[in-house]
């Protein structure tokens, strides 16, 4: 049998990404030294958690103070499961009838939007897995999934009876716009989901979980807290608002990414860097190409924008981002070399890089950066964890 080499004989990675397991157990103190002590924490791991690892970062709050988690698709509830985490997993996105055997198979706890998959899962619960907990969603403005609030109260009394076959652990909606300075669809919003708690206190029925505070709800809302917040982009070290007051809670982000200097070119006056002639040179010029491009999740739009740091220096990104390479301008770098660090998110001596720079770049958001980027490589945890 021919011997595995050893991890320091493989090539080296175009692209090393670095997630930080303590950034991330810091980030989650502060987000839960912003709450009630009788407020629980679902945090959010869906989309692959943001791009950090379900499965590792799943295990590393597994020992915090934590609720369960939150997915948003039953393949990803799977997953945790089989990275032997025993926490409550919700899935928060949508349903059909063929996901209620591995639902009920795996134990995980659906978030019920319509009625026929309400139906569905009446009929296809055994014996031995009642009460099966579930939680009911309505919708209060985001017109995304959920009940409308009339229908959603009129189940409610048969769900929560002695003879029920489901166990309704939680009533919640979702926020379409609490990141918006302007609360005013946000209150409304609030004041549509707390009078739907008050008719169901009015009732007499009682519900354990009254919940619908994102990130932004967390930190703008106070009023939504209520039993439980489900945190997402700020436990991966950002605010949900670019104009964030920093003062309101401290994060860092937890993802780092660098690559390096995989060819040096020098160029004259005048000359063209890349496809289409879209960079030419107006000095003498030096040129550094990255083994990295929109495959590995730096998307064509970062073309003429952005920057990467070397030697602790902006170096402008130029020409078109390709598939698997891209260039920087090292010209007023001293004495770039092959080989050497290039960071792309992340600290390099007294300068940074984050996911808001590029989200500000691309006219987009820094969830949408994570995730891009951090599933297009092997990444590293550190301390490491048992995967």
């Amino acid at each position: 049998m021919t011997a595995s080499p050893s991890s320091s004989s493989l090539p080296r990675s175009p692209l090393t990404v670095s997630i930080h397991l303590d950034t991330l157990k810091s980030n989650f103190q502060h987000i839960r030294q912003y709450l009630s002590p009788n407020t629980k924490v679902l945090p959010i791991i869906k989309a692959d958690a943001y791009g950090h690892g379900a499965g590792p970062i799943a295990q590393a709050l597994a020992s915090l103070d934590i609720f369960g988690f939150g997915v948003a698709s039953v393949t990803e509830g799977i997953l945790l499961r089989k990275h032997q985490i025993h926490h409550p997993i919700i899935i928060m996105g949508p349903l059909l009838g063929d996901h209620l055997h591995d639902i009920i198979h795996f134990d995980l706890t659906p978030v019920i939007s319509h009625p026929a998959i309400l139906d569905q899962l009446l009929t296809q619960l055994p014996l031995n897995k009642r009460p099966f907990p579930i939680h009911l969603k309505i919708d209060t403005g985001l017109h995304r999934l959920g009940f409308e609030a009339k229908e959603a109260l009129a189940l409610i009394p048969s769900l929560t009876s002695p003879t029920s076959a489901v166990n309704l652990q939680g009533f919640l909606t979702h926020f379409a716009d609490a990141d918006n300075p302007d609360p005013h669809l946000t209150n409304q919003q609030l004041h549509r989901f707390q009078t739907c708690i008050q008719q169901i206190n009015e009732q007499g029925i009682s519900i354990p979980l009254y919940h619908m505070a994102n990130s932004a709800g967390i930190l703008f809302h106070p009023a939504s807290h209520l039993d439980l917040v489900r945190p997402g982009i700020m436990l991966y070290g950002y605010a949900p608002r670019a104009d964030n007051d920093s003062t309101l809670i401290s994060l860092s982000p937890v993802m780092e990414v660098k690559s390096y200097i995989a060819h040096l070119r020098s160029l004259e006056p005048g000359e063209v860097v890349g496809y289409n002639a879209l960079f030419r040179t107006r000095r003498l010029s030096q040129i550094a190409i990255l083994p990295i491009g929109y495959t590995h999740g730096f998307p064509r739009g970062l073309t003429g924008h952005g920057h990467v740091l070397i030697q602790e220096t902006a170096a402008p990104i130029i020409g078109k981002i390709c598939m698997d390479m891209m260039m920087v301008d090292v010209t007023d770098i001293p004495h770039p070399t092959i080989g050497e660090e290039v960071v792309l998110l992340g600290r390099q001596g007294e300068s940074e890089i984050t996911a808001q720079h590029y989200a500000t770049w691309l006219d987009t958001i820094p969830y949408e950066i994570l995730c891009g980027i951090g599933g297009k490589a092997n990444r590293t945890y550190m301390p490491s964890v048992v995967d």
